[in-house]
């Protein structure tokens, strides 16, 4: 059983930066597909970022409303997903949320949260204006 645990958020002015850290415990987060979601209330959640595993080249993908703006990675070596979050509008206020997939997964897919098997108990980010 994986264990994923966020961390990083808080309260930040517009035009600033955080990065979140999703640490995992459990299973090595190279092997998975990796994923950033965020939620704000009364919306659904939604995808904000996505990386597949290393043996497949470590691929990238960006929801548009962040693109440019938020980068996913990951550490092998500290078994953790980052989400650096730079020039944050108020609108980016949400509970982030980590997840992970343990099988395989097309790149078409991966902003489905439908099928990530764990997920994060989810940091809270508040941009204010």
């Amino acid at each position: 059983q994986v264990q994923l645990v966020e961390s990083g958020g808080g309260l930040v002015q517009a035009g600033g930066s955080l990065r979140l850290s999703c640490a995992a415990s459990g299973r090595t987060v190279a092997s998975y597909v990796m994923a950033w979601f965020r939620q704000s209330p009364g919306k659904e959640r939604e995808f904000v970022a996505a990386i597949t595993t290393s043996w497949s080249g470590g691929r990238t993908l960006t929801a548009d409303s962040v693109k440019g703006r938020f980068t996913i990675s990951r550490d092998n070596a500290k078994n953790t997903v980052y989400l650096q979050m730079n020039t944050l509008k108020p609108e980016d206020t949400a509970v982030y949320y980590c997840a992970a997939d343990f099988n395989s997964r097309d790149y078409v897919n991966l902003p489905t949260p439908l099928g990530y098997d764990a997920w994060g108990q989810g940091t809270q980010v508040t941009v204010s204006s």
